[in-house]
C-alpha cells in the first residue's frame, strides 16, 4: 500500500515538472524567440516602405535609369559621322580622321569627297549626311533657307543656320606640267596665248567652285569661254582632282586648280589670282538638319577650327578665314 502511494506521488511529481518546463521556454516560445520575430516584422515593414516610396516617389527609379545611362555612356557607343566634302580637302581631312580618332575614339568619320555641285545634289535627294564642307558660298547657300532667294531658288531647307561658318580660306592658281612645255608664266600671258595660240586649258565643270572661279577670271580678261570651247582650247574636269589630273598626265598646257591641290600633286603654281579676278575663295561648313547625330558632328566641326587641325589645312596652303 505504502509502495502504491510513493508511486503515485513521484508520477504527480514528474508531470508537474515536465508543465514547468514547457512554461519556463521550451520549443519557440521564450524571449529569443519573440526577439526573433520582431526584428523579422521590422525587416519586413522596411522592405514594404521602400516598395511603397517607389510608388509615391519615382525620382527614386529615374535616379536609377540615369546611373544606368551614365554607366553606359561611360563604356561609348560608336557613332558614324557622314562627312560631305570637296574634293579638295581630300588628303587634308584623311590626316585629321587619324588626330580625331584620338580626341573621340568613338567616332568613326566617313567621308564622301566630290565637287561641291555633286554633293549638293546627292543631300538634295536624300543621301544621309551630317556635315557639309563646301568649296563654295552658292553650294552651300542653295541649301541654305536663310540664304538669298535668289540664290536658294526652290527654297531647300538643309542647313542647320546656327552652325555654318566660313571655315577656310584657298586660293585659285594657275598651273603647268613638269618642264611647261608652252611656257605660260602667268594669267596674263594666258590670256594672251588663249587670243592667238593653239593651247589646251584645263578648267573646271561650271557647277564646280574651282570652274567658277575660272569663268571670273576669264571675264575679268574679256574672253568668252564658249568660243574658246569651240575652238577646242578648253577642256573640263567634273571636280578638281580631274583638272589636277590633267596637268599632271601633261594632257594639257595649264590648268586653274586651287593651291592647295597643287601641293598635294607636287605641282609649282606660276600664278595665283586675286581677289579682283575671281573673288575670295572661301569655305562654308555646316551640321545639316537631317544629321542623325548633330552634337557629334557640331563636335567635329568645332576641332576642325582648332589649332590642331588648322595646322593640317595650313600646311597645304589652306588659310583661316579673317
Amino acid at each position: 500500500m505504502m509502495k502504491k502511494r510513493a508511486a503515485a506521488v513521484l508520477a504527480m511529481a514528474l508531470a508537474a515538472g515536465s508543465l514547468s518546463l514547457a512554461a519556463c521556454g521550451g520549443g519557440n516560445g521564450g524571449p529569443e524567440a519573440e526577439k526573433t520575430a520582431a526584428a523579422e516584422s521590422r525587416e519586413a515593414g522596411k522592405s514594404s516602405a521602400a516598395a511603397e516610396s517607389q510608388k509615391t516617389d519615382p525620382s527614386a527609379g529615374e535616379a536609377a535609369d540615369a546611373q544606368e545611362e551614365t554607366n553606359q555612356a561611360a563604356e561609348g557607343e560608336e557613332t558614324e559621322l557622314i562627312v560631305f566634302a570637296a574634293a579638295s580637302m581630300t588628303e587634308t581631312l584623311n590626316e585629321i580622321a587619324g588626330l580625331y580618332k584620338e580626341v573621340a575614339p568613338n567616332v568613326t568619320l566617313t567621308f564622301n569627297f566630290d565637287s561641291s555641285g555633286t554633293l549638293k545634289t546627292q543631300i538634295e535627294e536624300g543621301a544621309d549626311c551630317d556635315l557639309f564642307i563646301s568649296a563654295g558660298q552658292k553650294q552651300m547657300d542653295q541649301l541654305d533657307i536663310q540664304a538669298d532667294a535668289g540664290v536658294n531658288t526652290d527654297g531647300l531647307d538643309f542647313v542647320d543656320g546656327t552652325t555654318r561658318l566660313d571655315l577656310l580660306e584657298n586660293r585659285v592658281t594657275l598651273c603647268v606640267p613638269e618642264g611647261n612645255p608652252a611656257g605660260i608664266e602667268s594669267f596674263d600671258g594666258l590670256a594672251q596665248a588663249l587670243t592667238g595660240e593653239d593651247i589646251l586649258m584645263a578648267m573646271g565643270n561650271s557647277d564646280v567652285p574651282v570652274g567658277q572661279y575660272t569663268q571670273n577670271i576669264l571675264a575679268y580678261y574679256g574672253l568668252g569661254e564658249e568660243e574658246l570651247a569651240k575652238a577646242g582650247k578648253i577642256t573640263y574636269g567634273t571636280n578638281v582632282k580631274e583638272v589636277t589630273t590633267q596637268i599632271t598626265e601633261a594632257s594639257v598646257d595649264c590648268g586653274v586648280v586651287y593651291c592647295t591641290d597643287a601641293f598635294s600633286a607636287g605641282l609649282s603654281p606660276v600664278d595665283y589670282a586675286t581677289a579682283e579676278m575671281c573673288g575670295q575663295v572661301i569655305y562654308p561648313a555646316a551640321v545639316l538638319k537631317v544629321s542623325s547625330h548633330p552634337e557629334e558632328a557640331k563636335a567635329f566641326l568645332d576641332y576642325l577650327s582648332q589649332e590642331e587641325a588648322m595646322a593640317v589645312f595650313e600646311n597645304v596652303g589652306f588659310s583661316p578665314v579673317e
